[in-house]
């Protein structure tokens, strides 16, 4: 039977809304605003044994991502199913809470007894059906079941723009109580509800030391007793359910009342608001994105009143929005369970992903942790927790009620880390890793076992600013001594050439360096505070971090201390010394007092300063600090560096920006764009005032050579892959950051294999040998890096385009991916499944229809954000076009990108082609989807590709491995995709073909140039035999192969259909030998090998003659690249899995040459006619590649020269001759039956 959510539900955009939040909330007398109101009814809390266990097998079995995926959809289905049973009882679903939910069933006093009749027949029919749950990792899960019953109250708090409901009282303590009592499989009712019930229906059993009862068996109410009890609920409006006529919620049956929904749109997410408005389906809501997940526990008086409980809950709400706002932060939930009231806040949803998420939450944290704890008087205890990863961020629950929430590993670790470390702000080691902040901030925490958690890895105290940050950090980045940095050569020569003015003319000079997150600015302030320090000056350095720009003055205090020497003086008295020798005639004695808070320091109050009022106090401040600085930077502290300088926060600028102008000094800092401080430096470079004291400029992109040389230095070889070197150059965009972080993630997944090139050394003769020795190298490191000599291969299992992309990238390009609105988003995740190309025929097909009248409006404006480009038939030839210019950046992009103007009205166009402009962009996108979507999407691009996979016309189109088919239907063709698309006319293999020429671009061309000048091969390597292969394919055949077949193998490896992705990674490589690539055709049949052999772990197998044709096609391959001994063993392979034997000796090749002089054409002729089609197409296609395998043969053994070689080659050249003759009576047959 198909789960809850398998099924379609339709709703208006009020029951949308409605959806997700309780009946409770819809009712007339909640749009009064009344706070507290007491609410009659009976609780049920469930709650689901082993979750976190559960969680851990997922992750340990499948990884992070894909166990999270995993989790989530087993929770929502066993969950879904639960809820359908409480939804036809007449439950109101109140609060989830992850793997626990608590539902009413509101009534009146006097209807309590038949209630929990009611709720105890539900419960154990849900024990029944669904208490004990196997999955399929193995880790079995129950259900708990708690009940009471009595009088609760409802409270609403938050403000005019957020709100958010608990219950409280008696009822949900008693509740809490009760399921904490159960075991698993068990339903157990509180005293109350044990009181007030019909206890002549039930079977008890009591509870040592407990007044609560353990449910053991009850009579069934009939029909009309059910009937009868839900009539009785308190509902708003009234609706009639009865058990078996399946789920209806009150709450959906609202007229459309446009009143209603703004007040209820109150109590939702705003992560789930964004794509309400937007009008994303529901079933697209869900992403698999990494998150920071902060948890807040709040512990009260046991004797708190309902009144004080809502005013203190109103009140820290309020707060946590006000400080979690400016951080992208929001409230997901707030609940009053066991653990005391809990509120769930979450960085990084859907559109507020930000830079530095992770210094955001803990600023955050620390803020709400200190706001908590001194402002709210009744509150006893406040625990913060904060952990960062994937999580499952979307929708779970019931279609007819559910949530917008998170869900994973990382969500249960937080939660465990608020009860074991209370009293504190506890993160994990991700967090505290992502943070980039100095250890100084944190403090590790003792290892504490947690229920369900084996590894929580290291916890740590965030404890903030202390006395240690107070002056802040130098640079933090280390420079290497044994190698120069690279790409920087021209920035290096301004500097030397501003400080030999300064030096000897006096020059005041500021240069500011500008570039993006990743860019090296760092390491380049660090080489040029290195030459500084050189050339004899010292060098005050500073870094500031991004919690600095909203310290006030916290920028001029790290300043001025480092360049007084503070940051070394420990004891105050050493503090207050230096600052009276270092500023003895700049500010009066009287003054010193003044400086006491920003450099924590006790000089006595003068009575001048005590008589100051505020204000002028304030102005002295201001005026001493002035001066100060004025002393500090005046030159005879030699130069400044300050890294990070845009975190230069407003009140620091503010008696900084004056000086600066006026001062001289020299002085190198560090920007990033879209910062306050940057633009003013960037205005001040421009004004004619003080343009000749400083130069403004913007860090490029590293060259592709730069790149190069940046790995080979990373990894301490003279040379690399070309696909590595490729595949760096297209996923950096030039980025040494970006460059750093894929080699790290390449290294620490053991990725890279590293050998010692020794000259004359000889190959050995396999396979694996091949591999590597065919892999082109790029460019080698000069001589004066030291090394052994050892180069780096790509490990033969492993490919580069299904890396995932690393944590660190992820994010930062996930906050460039949420600038854009969800809709756009949710065209980018479709078009990211198609791949880095794609056409508009196949977006459209796997789009939802009701999006896709809106796709060409929404690409245009992709495409004028300069996240897409249309690519067009003039495009710049490839031997011309630099493809390491990103299209949507630079200059020569735009003879090349088609740019609509977004004034002018989209009008249906003709079908297109458009790339992606930042492939990390796309991978990022990609792997945002749950698995089950993204396999159904798969599934739909092999559906419309396949129409296409096949030769083109001027080639008789076909297979590429001819009849191949017609060899695999009766195995294979029923887990085909063919059918639903419609088939592909002219205009759409036109699209795939201009879409083929560029992913043959993308691969070809992104690592030719200069830098690769010393590497001898080609990608495209040429023929070494006379065959039909030698002229290079003029056809469209070469395209296609790069816009159909290979996608098509992505595409089913992705569903995990390895039988058909090994199809298409064969007709891959026919289709690259048809095309002379003989490289990639050789790279093809490395994946193929990955796949079979992981086929054959796995018990499966790979068809026989799929094995055959894998084998003729490997032996073609090393005959083209001059391996003939491993050519002959793969092609005797390939016959004797095609059932045609070729002799290893003399004897039996003058027995075989024998035995086919026998006649047998009639034989085969009669044979072929009396076959049915399908076995007779089958039969050709084996006999073609038998015939294509002996021809292989003979050319072989021709070129041998030898008595033997002869003898074999005519051996060859007769089977071949007798294969063809019954290959054309099977298509002379075939011809006939038509």
């Amino acid at each position: 039977m198909a789960s809850a959510w398998e099924r379609k539900h339709h709703h208006s955009d009020l029951e949308k809304v409605a959806a997700f939040l309780p009946n409770l909330l819809a009712e007339d007398s909640l749009k009064r605003d009344i706070l507290i109101q007491t609410v009659h009814g009976v609780l049920l809390f469930a709650d689901i044994s082993g979750f976190t266990a559960l969680t851990e097998k997922f992750i340990q079995r499948s990884g992070t991502d894909r166990g999270t995926d995993e989790l989530a959809q087993t929770l929502n289905c066993y969950l879904g199913d639960i809820l359908e049973e409480m939804l036809i009882f007449g439950g109101d679903i109140l609060k989830f809470a992850g793997d626990a939910v608590l539902v009413l069933w509101r009534t009146s006093p006097q209807e309590l007894a038949k209630t929990i009749s009611l709720v105890l027949q539900c419960s154990r029919q849900i024990q029944k059906k669904y208490g004990s749950h196997d999955t399929h990792v193995g880790q079995k899960v129950q259900l708990k079941i708690g009940i009471s019953a009595g009088s609760m109250s409802l409270l609403i708090v938050g403000d005019r723009r957020r709100r958010y409901f608990c219950i409280c009282g008696q009822a949900l303590a008693e509740v809490c109580e009760a399921e904490q009592l159960a075991n698993a499989g068990e339903v157990i009712l509180s005293a109350t509800s044990w009181e007030l019930c019909e206890q002549h229906r039930l079977r008890t059993k009591g509870l040592a030391g407990k007044r609560a009862v353990k449910v053991m068996g009850m009579d069934r109410m009939s029909w009309a007793e059910c009937q009868e009890a839900l009539r009785n609920l308190v509902q708003y409006p009234r609706s009639h359910r009865l058990e078996g006529e399946g789920a209806m919620r009150p709450a959906l049956l609202l007229p459309n009342d446009p009143n209603a929904e703004e007040v209820l749109r109150k109590y939702i997410p705003e992560a789930a608001l964004r794509k309400l408005d937007d009008r994303v389906p529901l079933d697209l809501f869900s992403e698999l994105r990494p998150v920071t997940t902060l948890f807040v526990q709040l512990q009260f008086a046991a004797d708190i009143s309902t009144v004080g409980l809502g005013t203190i809950l109103h009140n820290a709400s309020r707060m946590m929005v006000e400080i979690l706002c400016p951080h992208k932060g929001e409230i997901n939930k707030v609940l009053l369970f066991d653990k005391g009231c809990t509120f769930l806040c979450v960085f990084g949803l859907t559109g507020e992903k930000l830079p530095y998420e992770s210094l955001h939450a803990l600023q955050s944290a620390i803020q709400i942790f200190n706001s908590c704890s001194t402002m709210l008087g009744e509150i006893e205890a406040v625990s913060v927790a904060v952990t960062g990863g994937t999580v499952f961020c979307g929708v779970t629950g019931h279609p007819e009620r559910h949530e917008h929430t998170v869900i994973g590993q990382k969500v249960n670790l937080a939660a465990r880390m608020m009860v074991h470390y209370p009293g504190l702000v506890s993160c994990d080691a991700a967090t505290y890793a992502a943070s980039r902040l100095p250890p100084y901030y944190f403090k590790e925490l003792p290892e504490r076992k947690m229920k369900g958690l084996s590894h929580p890895g290291t916890i740590y105290q965030y404890v903030g600013i202390t006395k240690r940050s107070t002056f802040g950090m130098g640079l933090t980045k280390k420079r290497s001594e044994y190698v120069p940095l690279l790409g920087r050569e021209k920035e290096i020569d301004l500097f030397v050439r501003c400080l030999k003015a300064y030096e000897d003319f006096g020059q005041r000079h500021i240069l500011a360096f500008e570039g993006t997150m990743g860019s090296g600015k760092s390491h380049l302030l660090t080489e040029l505070a290195y030459l500084g320090q050189v050339a004899g000056h010292r060098v005050v350095a500073m870094e500031l971090l991004e919690l600095n720009v909203r310290q006030s003055f916290s920028a001029i205090r790290t300043l001025m201390a480092r360049a007084l020497g503070l940051q070394d003086c420990e004891p105050c008295s050493a503090r207050q010394h230096m600052l009276q020798t270092k500023l003895r005639g700049t500010i009066e004695e009287s003054s010193y007092c003044l400086l006491n808070d920003i450099f924590l320091v006790e000089f006595p109050i003068s009575d001048k300063v005590r008589e100051m009022r505020e204000t002028q106090r304030k102005m002295e401040l201001h005026s001493t600090w002035a001066k100060v600085l004025e002393k500090v930077i005046g030159g005879e502290f030699g130069i400044f560096v300050i890294d990070n300088a845009h975190f230069i926060d407003p009140a620091s600028w503010s008696i900084m920006s004056p000086v600066l102008r006026n001062v001289s000094l020299f002085m190198v800092v560090s920007l990033a764009p879209g910062y306050a401080r940057t633009e003013s430096f960037c205005k001040a470079a421009a004004d004619n005032t003080t343009s000749p004291k400083i130069t403004y400029l913007h860090l490029d992109e590293l060259k592709p050579s730069a790149v190069v040389q940046k790995v080979c230095q990373e990894l301490g070889v003279v040379s690399i892959p070309r696909d590595l070197a490729r595949f760096l150059i297209q996923r950096s965009s030039g980025n040494p950051y970006y460059c750093e972080e894929l080699l790290r993630c390449l290294r620490c997944n053991a990725m890279l294999l590293f050998r010692t090139r020794r000259q004359g050394e000889k190959a050995e003769d396999s396979w694996e040998s091949l591999i590597i020795e065919a892999s082109p190298l790029a460019a080698t490191l000069s001589s004066s890096v030291r090394n052994d000599g050892s180069v780096c291969t790509i490990r033969p299992d492993v490919n580069l385009e299904n890396m995932v992309l690393p944590a660190t990238l992820k994010e930062i390009v996930l906050a460039q991916l949420d600038r854009i609105k969800p809709l756009k988003q949710m065209v980018l995740k479709f078009a990211a499944v198609i791949g880095p190309v794609f056409t508009t025929q196949l977006l459209s097909h796997i789009l939802p229809a009701g999006v896709r009248h809106k796709m060409n409006c929404l690409l245009d404006m992709l495409v004028s954000d300069n996240i897409l480009k249309w690519l067009k038939n003039t495009e710049v030839p490839e031997d011309v076009q630099d493809p390491t210019k990103g299209p949507a950046t630079s200059p020569q992009a735009e003879r090349s990108v088609e740019r609509p103007s977004p004034s002018k009205k989209t009008v249906e166009r003709q079908p297109g082609v458009l790339a992606f402009c930042v492939p990390l962009l796309r991978e990022a996108a990609y792997e945002l989807w749950p698995e089950r979507q993204r396999v159904a999407l798969h599934h739909k691009c092999a559906a419309f590709l396949e129409q296409h996979a096949h030769k083109c016309e001027s080639c008789c189109q076909g297979d590429f491995v001819a009849f191949h088919h017609f060899a695999v239907t009766s195995t294979q063709d029923g887990r085909s995709c063919q059918g639903p698309a419609d088939p592909g006319d002219s205009r759409s293999w036109e699209a795939l073909v201009l879409a083929g020429e560029q992913l043959k671009r993308d691969r070809t061309h992104a690592t030719e140039g200069r830098f690769l000048a010393k590497s001898k091969q080609t990608t495209e390597l040429p023929s070494k035999t006379d065959g039909k292969h030698n002229s290079a394919c003029s056809c469209e055949c070469k395209v296609i192969v790069e816009s159909v077949l290979v996608p098509l193998a992505r595409h089913y490896m992705a569903m995990g259909d390895a039988a058909r992705a090994f199809y298409y990674l064969l007709e891959c490589v026919a289709a690259y030998l048809h095309a002379s690539n003989s490289y990639m055709a050789l790279m093809k049949l490395n994946e193929a090998e990955v796949l079979r052999n992981s086929v054959e772990k796995k018990a499966n197998g790979i068809a026989r003659f799929e094995e055959a044709i894998f084998f003729s096609l490997k032996g073609e391959v090393c005959c083209l690249m001059g391996r003939m001994k491993l050519a002959k063993k793969m092609i005797r392979e390939a016959l004797s899995l095609l059932k045609r034997q070729f002799p290893k000796t003399s004897v039996g090749a003058f027995v075989k040459s024998q035995v086919e002089q026998l006649p047998c054409a009639a034989y085969v002729s009669r044979r072929a006619s009396s076959l049915p089609q399908e076995a007779r197409r089958k039969r050709l296609a084996w006999l073609l590649r038998q015939s294509c395998c002996l021809s292989l043969l003979e050319h072989v053994f021709s070129l041998e020269g030898t008595s033997s070689g002869q003898m074999f080659s005519r051996l060859a050249a007769r089977m071949k001759a007798n294969t063809d003759r019954a290959a054309d009576s099977y298509q002379a047959a075939d011809s006939r039956h038509r």
